[in-house]
């Protein structure tokens, strides 16, 4: 089974970016995925910030990303970019952390301005990271994402596009698991 880590680069536990977060991974289990999040901001901020390599909380979210096969990164815009929280989970990673790994970018900003946040700021990193595969990703704005009784309601629009985004993932593992395990992948076909 593939599996999946969404990264969420959010230093609030209540940010709408949590809307993306939570559609990914019911998207994604429903499609029969392993899925496991990481809430960067929920990491030991000393260890994240001091670059402590040796920290057991940091160390065991490393391998997560280590042994998935996909990783979601969602992150809020904040300056025309993704949130430190995030960049400094990524720095944690190894030099190839993200090599072989389908790397899927979605965002939400305050405006439109910001909407290649995702090409300028977060792709060089995801290449330095040896990430090759990476996604065209989903910019949202904040006004398309409601709060609700329950947590966030997206316009239906986005959560189009999210879904597009998301099984054009589902789609990539898939193919990926067939050309691993051909046999595997035989006995999956009606």
């Amino acid at each position: 089974m593939s599996s999946v880590v969404i990264v969420s680069g959010s230093p609030s536990l209540s940010s709408r970016v949590n809307a993306f977060i939570d559609y990914s991974l019911q998207y994604m289990v429903g499609r029969g995925f392993a899925v496991k999040t990481v809430n960067v901001s929920e990491l030991p901020a000393e260890d994240l910030v001091r670059a402590n390599f040796a920290s057991a909380a940091i160390q065991e979210k490393v391998r997560w990303v280590e042994a998935a096969q996909a990783v979601i990164l969602v992150s809020p815009v904040y300056k025309a970019s993704y949130t430190g929280v995030l960049k400094l989970f990524l720095d944690m990673l190894p030099q190839k952390g993200l090599e072989r790994k389908i790397v899927l970018p979605l965002f939400v900003g305050g405006s439109m301005a910001h909407l290649l946040s995702i090409d300028y700021a977060l792709k060089p990193v995801v290449s330095a990271l040896a990430g090759r595969h990476i996604l065209g990703g989903v910019y949202g704005v904040d006004q398309w994402i409601q709060r609700t009784e329950n947590g966030f309601a997206m316009t239906e629009e986005l959560t189009v596009r999210l879904a597009a985004s998301l099984e054009e993932l589902a789609s990539e593992l898939e193919r990926n698991a067939a050309v691993a395990d051909p046999v595997r992948a035989e006995r999956r076909l009606p």
